[in-house]
């Protein structure tokens, strides 16, 4: 329920949990699955975190009305989505578009990064590291472990560990296909995006539009927010100069929330099917408050060490993990599910094989409840 208490001054609407969770939900075209191409979504969440090559292709699955995995193999084949280091130094998959404006916004967390490996730099020019490693990465894409031995040959008493992430940090590497495709075998080789995408990176733009779009994607969402998803600090003065077009709340905490005005809130009883997610999906990971997806009582059993688990959406929150096995996809639920719930779960799991694995029979199984 949206509730109002008094500030000095205006009353200030307080958005419930669960009104922060339908709002989320909707944007993240998980409360009613979008038609959208997968290229739009891609777009409209600002891409999506791709640490492995699947899991791009579930989230669009669990998202999109008739998707298949070769609407997103397409556009990545043909250069038009692209697999690159972005937000929170992880790889996610993005637009080009995206890839060539979003990379030099991130640029300064990238630059940070380094600091942690100086010690394995001492002695390497990272302008000289980051003219040659781009000149052996356009010349022929490499493989990481082929970029770090050319660049040892040069720093020969430099961490070789050191010097790939130094490579990563001052240089826009994409993976080029077929890693990235599905169904298609691929190690990770490396070169510029911009002579993947054949024309060059656009200056880092003003924070401005992607706030917007994070709020359009993400929000209601506060300033700790959006650095959280972003990898980036001192947000701060950019919502404040957007202030006059946004429109602010507070969460049960008193935390202040921002938002476009016209932005979908919709009512917290509206009903969210279940839905089965990736590992590393943006909707556990793009807020510095997760309590609006995942309860609190929950709160890390959806990770082991720095290792995601796929997880199960029941009404909107994390209520539990799944998992492919050889002849069966296994749902783990965190408690008891009632068995309307569990027919719409298993109804879930049923569509997602359908989408994903077509001509493969798969049982799906309740396993033990989890806690």
């Amino acid at each position: 329920m949206t509730k109002t208490k008094r500030s000095a001054g205006a009353p200030v609407a307080v958005l419930s949990t669960r009104a922060l969770n339908r709002a989320t939900l909707e944007r993240q075209l998980l409360l009613h699955r979008s038609p959208l191409s997968a290229e739009a979504a891609v777009e409209h969440l600002i891409g999506l975190q791709a640490q492995n090559v699947k899991p791009p292709y579930y989230a669009l699955a669990a998202r999109l009305d008739g998707f298949t995995p070769e609407a997103l193999s397409r556009p990545m084949a043909e250069r038009s989505v692209v697999r690159i280091v972005t937000l929170r130094s992880t790889i996610h998959t993005h637009t080009a578009h995206d890839c060539l404006t979003l990379r030099p916004l991130v640029q300064p967390a990238r630059d940070r990064e380094l600091t942690a490996f100086r010690k394995g730099l001492v002695g390497v020019d990272l302008d000289r590291l980051a003219a040659l490693a781009r000149e052996l990465v356009e010349a022929e894409p490499r493989t990481p472990k082929q970029l770090r031995e050319a660049l040892l040959k040069e720093w020969p008493d430099a961490d070789p560990q050191a010097l790939s992430v130094a490579a990563r940090c001052t240089l826009p590497l994409v993976q080029v296909t077929p890693r990235g495709l599905w169904g298609r075998a691929g190690q990770v080789t490396l070169t510029t995006a911009e002579r993947w995408l054949g024309r060059p990176a656009e200056p880092a733009p003003a924070p401005d539009g992607t706030v917007l779009r994070y709020l359009a994607a993400f929000g209601p969402a506060s300033v700790k927010d959006m650095q959280t998803w972003a990898g980036l600090t001192r947000l701060r003065d950019t919502f404040e100069r957007l202030r006059p077009r946004l429109v602010t709340f507070r969460d049960e905490n008193g935390i202040e929330l921002f938002d476009l005005p016209d932005a979908p809130r919709p009512d917290p009883d509206t009903p969210a099917p279940p839905r089965l997610l990736p590992e590393f999906d943006n909707l556990l990971l793009s807020h510095a408050d997760r309590t609006r997806v995942v309860p609190p009582e929950l709160k890390g059993l959806a990770w082991q060490g720095n290792i995601a688990h796929r997880t199960l959406l029941v009404d909107g929150f994390l209520a539990g993990l799944w998992r492919l096995e050889e002849q069966a996809l296994v749902v783990e639920p965190f408690g008891p599910l009632g068995r309307h719930r569990r027919d719409d779960v298993a109804a879930e799991a049923e569509r997602m094989l359908r989408v994903m694995h077509p001509g493969t029979t798969y049982d799906i199984r309740f396993g033990s409840v989890r806690r």
